[in-house]
Parts: C-alpha cells; structure tokens; sequence
C-alpha cells in the first residue's frame, strides 16, 4: 500500500501523529500537520507544520480549503478521561465540536476540487461506555459514560452524517493502543516508567488506581497503519482496531515487573482511590472481524511485547 499526493494531519504532537507522519513522510506523501501554537512544535522532518488551534475553527477551515489535501487525518483530542471530568466543555470543544467542523471542512474541499478527499476520524472504545457484552464491535450501542466519551460518541456518529453527504469518511475505532511515546500521565507508561525507576533503585513504590480494570491493549503503530488502510480501502466505513484480548491493569504492572526482573514486585504497589475513575469501564475488548475482511489488517505485537518495549524504552532512558 503506497502513498501518493498530500495529507493533513491534527494531533500531530501525539503518539499516533508522530507515527503517522513518519510513516507517511516514509511513504513519499507531502504531509501537513496542525501543530497546537500553545506547545512546542514537534521535530519531524519532512512535515510541514502549521501553528494554530483546531478549535479556531475559521482559521483551519481556511488552511484545510488552501491545501486541498487527499487524506486528512483528525487524531487531535483532549485525550485524558480524568482531566475530561474536571473540563467537560473543552473536551467537547476539542474531541466533539471540532471533529465536525473538520469533517464539514473535508466536504467543501470535495466539492470545490472534485478531489475524493478521504478523511479518518480518531474514534475511541469509551464510545461503548460499560457495554453489556464482549467484545465489541462496530453495531455495539454507543453508551459512553463519561465526558471523553460523549465528546468521542458524537464526533464518531458525525463521521456518518458526512459519509451519507458523499464524503469518503471513516471511523477508526481505537481501542487502547500504546509505544514508548506515550506520556506518563498515561497509566501504562506509568507503571512503565516507574517500574523501570524502580528496577533502577529511583523510585521505591508504584501507586494506581483501579488495578482490575480491563482493556484490549495494542501497539501504536499497528493501529496507525489500520487507520492507513481505512483511509484508502475502495469504500468507507468504520472499523474497530484492536487486538481482541484484554488484560488487567494488575496484568500490565505484572508484566512490566517481571520483564524488569523484579520480584516480589506486590509489595511494591499501592492502591490509592483517589485515581479511582468516577466511572470506569470495567472491561473493553474489540472484535476486529471488519477490519481483518475489509482492510486485511490485524494487530502484529502482543500485549507482553508492547510492555516489554515499553519497559526496554524507559530503562534505556536511566
């Protein structure tokens, strides 16, 4: 699957923006990003960035429209739940509001140019909230129960809207995906890091939130090829991306303790509830059916091989 022509990319100071870019740069694709004029611009070469914010919605409508881009690719989102309860309204703005505006963006520049612009939404697993069944897949009902959700949940169902508009729109059903990358506020990099300081004698103790809670953990650069492959499949459509196993969070610091070769590692944990979520999806698992028949596409590194890379990054860094 080759690259041709131009895309746009939010989110371009996330995990999965660096990875995407890179991997479109790689690929031969001119790539433009939005990069947030609050923040230190990332160092990608080959990548045009643009400062802005994407909740000036005018100013990107007239960047988008002036580079007519064949892709766009909206990874942007204020993307911790915890911090979504404490600012429900700016994450609606960035994850929801935005997300709409894009997309309304994207039909303009097909209607102008002709172009078959193809756009891919970032679309979460908070989507489906606490579903009643396992896994889940693209017809579960969407009951998300917390802010990033909702805000997630209405980007995802505008991405429909748009498509019935003619618009070659996808949504990218990312369940939890993680890389060395991924900030530390994050809990795997979390556990991670703070393992590796451990393992390092820098640290005596680990402290969490909600260590029986269950995700359907992946590597960030597979799910960025999945949302590739989304953008240039012959017909749109949303697909779940995830590798269709779950594990506890005690199942990731396990991991991550015993890849660092520190036993005995229970001791070292701590439970503090006030990490706790106020609601926190017990278990999400996704069934990647669609995306295996459409996109021929399917997860590559195992849950042990994504912590141990994680693991590997962090004590690399002492």
């Amino acid at each position: 699957m080759t690259g041709c022509g131009r895309a746009f990319v939010t989110g371009i100071g996330g995990q999965d923006g660096h990875y995407l870019a890179r991997r479109l740069a790689d690929e031969g694709v001119e790539v433009h990003a939005l990069a947030h004029d609050a923040e230190p611009p990332p160092d990608l070469p080959g990548v045009e960035l643009h400062l802005g914010d994407l909740t000036r919605a005018d100013d990107v409508r007239r960047l988008v429209l002036d580079l007519a881009p064949d892709e766009i690719y909206n990874l942007a989102a204020l993307s911790s739940v915890g911090r979504s309860w404490e600012e429900p309204a700016l994450t609606f703005a960035i994850n929801g509001t935005a997300a709409a505006e894009l997309l309304a963006t994207a039909l303009q520049v097909r209607e102008r140019t002709g172009k078959d612009v193809r756009f891919v939404q970032a679309s979460s697993a908070e989507i489906f909230g606490s579903p009643d069944r396992s896994p889940q897949d693209e017809d579960t009902p969407i009951r998300p129960v917390n802010p990033y959700g909702e805000a997630k949940a209405f980007a995802h169902q505008q991405v429909d809207v748009f498509r019935a508009k003619g618009l070659h729109a996808c949504a990218a059903i990312l369940y939890n995906h993680e890389s060395p990358l991924r900030p530390t506020q994050f809990v795997t990099r979390k556990i991670t890091s703070t393992v590796a300081a451990i393992s390092r004698g820098r640290a005596d103790r680990l402290v969490l939130g909600n260590l029986d809670a269950r995700r359907d953990w992946g590597w960030a650069p597979d799910y960025v090829d999945a949302m590739v492959r989304a953008a240039r499949a012959p017909r749109p459509g949303d697909y779940v991306v995830a590798t269709g196993v779950s594990h506890s969070v005690r199942d990731f610091v396990a991991a991550a303790f015993t890849h660092a070769g520190v036993p005995d590692w229970e001791r070292l944990v701590e439970v503090d509830q006030a990490l706790v979520r106020p609601a926190d999806a017990t278990e999400l698992v996704g069934d990647t059916t669609r995306a295996a028949r459409d996109l021929a596409w399917t997860a590559t590194v195992g849950f042990h091989d994504v912590v141990a890379r994680m693991v590997d990054a962090d004590l690399a860094a002492y």
